[in-house]
């Protein structure tokens, strides 16, 4: 299997991304720390011009990877602490082609 990029756009209230960054962060580095061969990569990407969003560029060794990611036990605390954050994610999966 090739491996997975994910391209995730997260939406939220323009007065409380300075609250979501911190968290993200640190899921972020719970991820590249405690899925060793899964999470291969994840960047925090913020816009310029639109503080109403944060993106994250992530790559998984396969689809399997994000599967176990998503159901993994940082996500789920990251969606824990950011509740009551009107906080919006769509995911767009991508292939790197070589």
């Amino acid at each position: 299997m090739s491996r997975l990029v994910i391209i995730a756009t997260i939406e939220v209230v323009p007065q409380r991304r300075h609250q979501l960054l911190p968290l993200l962060i640190a899921h972020r580095d719970r991820c590249l720390k405690d899925e060793p061969g899964i999470t291969l990569q994840f960047e925090v990407l913020v816009p310029r011009e639109d503080d109403s969003k944060v993106l994250s560029y992530e790559v998984y060794q396969d689809d399997n990877a994000f599967d176990a990611h998503r159901s993994g036990p940082s996500i789920a605390r990251f969606r824990e602490e950011t509740a009551g954050m009107g906080v919006k994610l769509s995911v767009t999966r991508c292939a790197i082609l070589d």
